[in-house]
């Protein structure tokens, strides 16, 4: 591999002076390593003269090919030596707005792994994963970029809920018809003012004939909040109001003519060497985010996730504040 290291490092100069500065050897070493790399081809590489030298036709299709088997080489070292280093260094990571599920996962990981320097970016706004700079992020939906890859972490359901005492003031809707005669506490996507549709039969056709708005919002506290208070009806995710559930705050409704199944993913550029601090953050969110379901998770390149433009939707049915960058 010296000839071709050779060969790359003259290449890439134009001079077998510099080429010979960088390797720690003299220009006479290199023009005779380049000599015998051509005599063994079978074919020149460089085109020289007393003033320049340049590549031949060549000389520039067997430096693509070199570059590109130095650095699998490369990348294979770091990889083994890698696998017999302690996870470390920083991590930069975009998450979405939903501290209650995701805080004791991130805890519990900040606690096992030390020597690692969390960045956390909690934020609605869909960040571009490669263009600004981030390890991982964790997203809601379907993946539409062939550079990203992807690790399904878990799924959740929107539900309809609403405090006993408003249920008990207002009676419970056994119908979406019914929902006309009710407060409703609805989701706004803040790059659009968009309403979040309900994941219910008929909603376009409600909206359309009016329903009684008690308020919009655009985060997912306030709602739980007004909702706890008895202010009307809101469609939450169900982690979301999973202890509200437990404790008698809340309890869901029409759960028959819901019909909406979200899945939290995992996401990292396909090109970025998958380091010991990524992997162990991977795992302990596949482990812990939803160990509660107890899911099998599979490691998948086919990641679709939309890296490109920012301020596009989420899909029908998931808050934008369950986003964390694109």
């Amino acid at each position: 591999m010296s000839g071709v290291s050779v060969f790359v490092q003259a290449a890439e100069t134009l001079s077998f002076v510099e080429a010979g500065r960088v390797l720690g050897i003299s220009a006479s070493a290199v023009g005779k390593s380049i000599a015998r790399l051509e005599n063994r081809l079978g074919a020149r590489l460089f085109h020289r003269s007393t003033r320049s030298m340049t590549l031949t036709a060549e000389g520039r299709l067997f430096l693509h090919r070199c570059q590109r088997i130095l650095g699998e080489l490369a990348a294979a070292e770091r990889e083994i030596s890698d696998t017999h280093s302690a996870p470390r260094g920083k991590l930069r990571v975009s998450l979405p707005l939903v501290g209650g599920l995701l805080n004791p996962v991130l805890a519990e990981f900040v606690r096992r792994y030390p020597e690692i320097e969390l960045e956390t970016d909690f934020s609605d706004r869909r960040v571009d994963v490669i263009e600004e700079g981030f390890d991982a992020v964790v997203r809601v939906g379907e993946t539409e970029d062939s550079r990203l890859m992807s690790r399904q972490l878990g799924t959740f359901h929107l539900q309809l809920v609403a405090s006993p005492d408003y249920l008990r003031q207002m009676g419970i809707p056994r119908q979406p018809a019914e929902l006309q005669g009710h407060a409703c506490l609805l989701y706004k996507f803040p790059s659009t003012g968009r309403v979040e549709p309900w994941p219910i039969a008929g909603w376009e056709k409600l909206l359309a004939e009016g329903i009684n708005t008690r308020l919009v919002c655009n985060t997912v506290d306030t709602l739980i909040y007004l909702a706890e208070s008895g202010q009307g009806i809101a469609c939450l995710p169900d982690f979301a109001v999973k202890r509200a559930r437990e404790q008698g705050r809340l309890q869901p409704i029409l759960s028959e003519h819901c019909h909406h199944t979200g899945s939290f993913k995992v996401l990292w550029p396909s090109s970025k060497h998958l380091t010991p601090k990524l992997r162990v953050f991977i795992d302990t969110l596949s482990a812990r985010l939803f160990r509660d379901q107890r899911r099998y998770t599979r490691w998948s390149n086919d990641g679709k996730e939309n890296a490109g433009a920012g301020g596009r939707e989420p899909p029908p049915g998931v808050p934008l504040s369950l986003f964390c960058g694109r």
